[in-house]
């Protein structure tokens, strides 16, 4: 599974949900945003994951093969968690301008996201529609 760490102050959960599974017998795979990056270093990730943390797509540069898309192949499960409202905009609308949203394109496993924002962000008319978008 793909575990999608993006930037929110609920990023610091992703270790013990990296953890947690990694425990229980999943393949944990992590994509962090750049945002995530500040709040939780992939370091913490990779030693609880057991894998190398995707950080961007450049990490491929000196591989012939594009890793995100053979990781979004491969994946039974895409858990962004924390999901921020950036985040789920990205999602709903198709755009992929880093590892996470392209690999969320580029998968066709299930989508699975944890909303993290204030709540002003969660009911704002903008954010319920990509939401909605993202179910249908």
């Amino acid at each position: 599974m793909i575990l999608g760490v993006t930037g929110s102050i609920a990023a610091y959960r992703a270790a013990d949900i990296a953890s947690q599974l990694t425990k229980r017998g999943c393949e944990v795979h992590v994509v962090m945003t750049s945002d995530a990056q500040e709040f939780i270093t992939p370091l913490t990730l990779q030693v609880l994951s057991r894998h190398p943390v995707t950080t961007s797509l450049y990490d491929e540069k000196h591989n012939w093969h594009p890793g995100h898309i053979d990781l979004a192949d491969r994946a039974d499960l895409l858990l962004v968690a924390p999901a921020t409202a950036n985040t789920i905009a990205k999602l709903a609308v198709g755009l992929a301008d880093d590892a996470l949203s392209a690999i969320a394109l580029a998968t066709r496993a299930p989508l699975l996201i944890a909303p993290a924002m204030n709540g002003k962000m969660w009911t704002h008319p903008a954010t319920e529609g990509h939401v909605a978008t993202l179910k249908s």
